[in-house]
């Protein structure tokens, strides 16, 4: 099973960052219906390890909040850019709620994440970028901004490859508390 951690997207923020879908030789994009936030990614596991995973992230608490989008950019620049993504705004509640899930998966016996978390929602991935037209896009699209939308609870997602690429189920949500008022 190839595991993650991660925040859905409401259909009608998808279906609005969708529109962005064009324009961009060589990209592949990301289907709206698997647009997420990714909160730890985890990787492949065994089952008794996807359940001891579920048991710890049962026991993160944490409060709900607002994310909004801002900007967009890529990792790796120019023709080495490897994905294209919508930044979501740095946020208190959301670095709380990630270090807690990052904690449980770790609990769970899983190796801690080596790489910095950096909230996003892929759009597109690439083997090859025009870095032209890229460096075009992303200077057009640089005043991007959607939300507030209210995150409610999050979700253990399993990777499975299907014939237009992989396809993301969850396998279980996780409530967070109400937001003070």
């Amino acid at each position: 099973m190839r595991l993650f951690v991660g925040i859905g997207v409401p259909e009608t923020l998808a279906n609005r960052l969708a529109i962005f879908q064009s324009g961009l030789p060589g990209a592949r994009w990301v289907d709206p219906a698997n647009m997420h936030v990714t909160l730890r990614f985890i990787g492949e596991v065994q089952r008794g390890e996807a359940e001891d995973i579920d048991e710890m992230l049962a026991q993160v608490t944490a409060p709900g909040f607002d994310l909004h989008l801002q900007g967009v950019g890529t990792f790796g620049q120019g023709p080495k850019a490897k994905a294209l993504w919508v930044g979501v705004n740095p946020s208190e509640p959301l670095n709380f709620l990630q270090a807690k899930i990052e904690s449980a998966v770790v609990r769970a016996g899983q190796p801690p994440e080596g790489r910095k978390f950096t909230p996003h929602i892929t759009l597109a991935r690439f083997a090859h970028a025009d870095a032209h037209r890229l460096q075009n896009f992303i200077e057009g699209n640089s005043l991007f901004r959607a939300g507030p939308w209210t995150i409610e609870r999050f979700t253990l997602f399993e990777s499975r490859m299907g014939k237009g690429g992989s396809v993301y189920m969850p396998l279980a949500d996780y409530e967070l508390a109400p937001m003070a008022l």
